[in-house]
């Protein structure tokens, strides 16, 4: 099992689930850490947790999970050593965040309390304990590997250590330039989403009508429309810079904002709480509609643009600075680069138009154009260009050192952690209590003279 099993338990839904072991369970001591216990509870709470959230359990749950929150312990401790500190606002805005995803799931307030048996604030403060702790978890965890350094002499070793049948099959990737285009939007749509907007906020403004209600019947942001258009608690780093310089002038909830235009589209925002850099609000998005003429006008200035690249007027990389409108490609060749940073994508991880229009080139080969949504959920046309194609294979250096690369940094981190936890084990008191010392542990040295 991978260490960072043992030691990053997120299951930030879950975490309620105590109120489980805390009615049911009569509490007794499993094991002592330090001066630290481990209830039954503890160990049945998190065995809750792994059941609701599908996780596999490697082995006796009663053997592997107290083991688990021992390693935690242990982590634990040394960032007491260490002071570790915790960036609260963080804490706080990733707390919102789980918050308003369980409203999301549950649908209110009151039924989250009535599922965990608890009030809001004890599961707010619980999520709080739990992200606090994985924090100061993974900063001694980085804090000890730090020092790892890694040579292209380390990689070809560990590549050339590996036996046959664990070299991993590489599945086909593929590198993936784009140019897209904005269909032109007629002012006259723009004037009609800002006069709704507008109409929404004299309902507001008068009384007539809820903010929430309104957000909830006609906003186009979904994910936040099912909870009357509330966004949770956020610094203005997380927020479109057009949207945090009205949202953090607002003083008076009762009001509404102006009409503010980002890339997402057009907003009316609701002031619902401040908190130091950090502000709660409610928002209804409308987006302009795009007409179907201007997406057939914009298909045929994009293929006028591909002709003229195919009659090698100027080259698809030409092309992209000065006509492409994908601002996060256009300055890089059009060059697309996947969530791990690297420029190679398997087909699943493309968009599905892109993959779709990509699956039938060859390398050089330019697409027709074709409609798809960016990255903001608005309607583009698109052309792209497959830059290579990378055969389904066995990993090999040549191909995929970077891929490799991550696998030997991976493995000597987990080593050197594991060096750890031995000599910490070592110099640390333990006591397993009888009906819970029958296991077969993945770390040596927690039964301390026992053969």
């Amino acid at each position: 099992m991978k260490l960072r099993k043992f030691t990053l338990i997120w299951a930030f839904a879950l975490t309620c689930v105590a109120a489980f072991a805390q009615n049911n369970i009569i509490d007794e001591v499993a094991w002592t850490v330090g001066d630290q216990p481990i209830y039954k509870s503890d160990i049945e709470e998190l065995y809750q947790q792994t059941i609701y959230d599908r996780t596999t359990i490697p082995g006796d749950p009663y053997c592997v999970l107290p083991e688990q929150l021992a390693v935690e312990k242990l982590y634990l401790h040394q960032a007491e050593i260490d002071t570790v500190e915790v960036q609260e606002s963080m804490v706080q805005q990733q707390v919102e965040q789980r918050i308003n995803m369980l409203i999301t799931n549950f649908g209110t307030k009151e039924k989250i309390e009535e599922y965990f048996h608890k009030s809001l604030p004890e599961v707010r403060q619980q999520l709080a304990d739990n992200m606090r702790n994985n924090y100061r978890i993974s900063q001694v965890q980085s804090s000890l590997t730090k020092d790892l350094k890694t040579t292209p002499n380390d990689v070809r070793r560990y590549f050339n250590n590996l036996p046959a049948d664990s070299i991993p099959m590489v599945p086909m990737q593929v590198e993936v330039q784009i140019l897209t285009i904005n269909p032109d939007i007629p002012r006259q749509e723009i004037e009609d989403v800002k006069a709704r907007l507008r109409d929404f906020s004299e309902q507001v403004n008068s009384g007539r009508t809820s903010f929430s209600t309104l957000a909830i019947l006609y906003s186009e942001d979904k994910g936040s429309a099912v909870r009357g258009g509330e966004i949770g608690f956020l610094g203005r780093g997380h927020l479109e810079p057009e949207y945090a310089a009205v949202a953090f002038n607002l003083n008076d909830p009762s009001k509404v904002s102006k009409i503010v235009e980002t890339q997402y589209g057009y907003h009316i925002i609701q002031l619902i709480e401040k908190r130091g850099d950090r502000i709660n609000t409610r928002h209804i998005l409308l987006r302009p509609k795009v007409a179907e003429a201007d997406l057939i006008a914009a298909t045929h200035r994009l293929d006028s643009i591909r002709a003229d690249i195919l009659a090698e007027k100027f080259t698809f990389e030409e092309a992209t600075p000065y006509l492409s409108q994908d601002k996060d490609t256009r300055n890089n060749r059009g060059q697309m680069v996947n969530e791990d940073g690297t420029i190679r994508f398997e087909m699943s991880q493309l968009p599905q138009e892109v993959a779709k229009a990509v699956a039938n080139l060859q390398p050089g080969d330019i697409s027709e154009p074709f409609i798809m949504r960016d990255s903001r959920n608005a309607e583009v046309v698109a052309i792209v260009k497959l830059s290579k194609r990378v055969d389904a294979h066995r990993a090999n250096l040549s191909d995929d050192y970077q891929a490799l690369k991550s696998m030997y940094e991976s493995s000597a981190r987990e080593k050197k952690l594991r060096q750890w936890l031995s000599k910490k084990i070592a110099d640390t008191y333990v006591r397993i209590e009888p009906g819970w010392d029958n296991c077969e542990f993945q770390y040596e040295g927690w039964q301390k003279g026992k053969k």
